[in-house]
């Protein structure tokens, strides 16, 4: 089958809890429609759905690149008390390039609901410069830092910012995002984003930030932010979207918009695409390891436990439940289950 040249890189599937509307099974379809061999799901401040994403779209012949729409915190993870939740945190992606990256994502969207919450799950730069290897980064949507920056005129701020981005990542690993969603700030942006992209050679990158599979299912979009905000379709004060674009567009729709505007962008969705393989091993088992005792391995703990159990059961011995704990003993060694009887007898 031939593939289609673009993929989506910017997508909020139904684990943007109450903001997405991109159910796996249908977004799994449109991708087979139009014959597009990757995508990228990056739900706001989470990674809820990627095992599901990642088993469902590698079955369906699809190469998974797990992501997350993080919240930055505009100065510190910890400060928590100056602002209202629309100045609380920026939007940012990233996207993870291996396995190193996936447990690095991991790691940062942890910390946001551990240390950083307030109002979102937030990180901020010290810690994002600290897991950030195996990782590509993006500037998001006109919530993101730097477009929120240009948008208010502060076009050397937002190249202050370009630059620490490309410090965090590298050059090979950042990108800024260009939209054509019909919102006028998103024109002004797109114009902006292009001219420091050039000079400061950085690359650019088409999104739409998606958050529903079909053109029509708009109108049950706003509905679901209905739910999330307590409020009816009735009411003329109603958080919406400002329109109805931030569907999973083809990549003809996307080349008739941006591929005008910066054609490099729509061939960087490949680009990307090409960075990012993950390889998740379901088959393995991955058991807690038990924290024994100094000078014990968890085989020899695990068996002086069980010797303690014989002496209170068999006070005066018995070779055959001997012979028969011995050989369930090398078993469970044999299959490395030491540190789960280990947390079993211990719970």
């Amino acid at each position: 089958m031939n593939h289609s040249d673009f993929v989506h890189l910017h997508l909020h599937t139904q684990y943007s809890l109450l903001d997405g509307a991109c159910q796996l099974e249908t977004l799994i379809a449109k991708l087979k429609e139009y014959r597009m061999g990757a995508c990228a799901i990056t739900d706001h401040g989470n990674m809820f759905g990627a095992i599901e994403f990642y088993d469902l779209a590698m079955k369906n012949g699809i190469k998974p690149i797990i992501g997350s729409e993080v919240y930055i915190a505009p100065d510190s993870r910890f400060e928590k008390s100056s602002r209202g939740i629309k100045d609380a945190s920026y939007h940012l992606i990233l996207l993870a390039k291996n396995e190193t990256g996936y447990k690095n994502l991991i790691k940062l969207v942890s910390s946001g609901f551990l240390e950083g919450f307030y109002y979102r799950p937030r990180i901020d730069k010290e810690i994002l410069a600290e897991y950030s290897k195996g990782l590509i980064c993006t500037s998001a949507c006109l919530k993101g830092e730097i477009p929120h920056l240009i948008n208010t005129g502060r076009i050397d701020q937002a190249r202050k910012v370009v630059d620490e981005y490309k410090s965090i990542f590298g050059k090979e690993n950042f990108y800024l995002e260009i939209q054509d969603n019909l919102i006028p700030d998103q024109n002004k942006v797109n114009e902006e984003i292009v001219k420091i992209a050039r000079d400061m050679d950085i690359g650019l990158v088409a999104t739409n930030d998606v958050h529903y599979v079909e053109k029509d299912h708009a109108r049950a979009h706003e509905v679901l932010l209905c739910i999330q905000t307590q409020t009816t379709m009735d009411d003329p004060n109603r958080m919406k979207l400002q329109t109805e674009e931030f569907y999973f567009k083809s990549k003809e729709e996307m080349s008739r918009s941006i591929g005008t505007i910066a054609p490099e962008a729509i061939k960087n969705t490949m680009v990307i695409a090409d960075k990012c393989n993950l390889e998740l091993d379901f088959k393995k088992h991955h058991l807690p390891n038990y924290h024994v005792p100094e000078s014990y391995t968890r085989e020899g703990y695990l068996r002086e436990l069980v010797d303690e159990g014989l002496k209170k059961r068999y006070p005066e011995g018995d070779t055959v439940v001997k012979n028969r704990v011995d050989h369930e003993l090398k078993v469970i060694e044999k299959f490395g289950y030491p540190s789960y009887f280990l947390i079993a007898w211990d719970f």
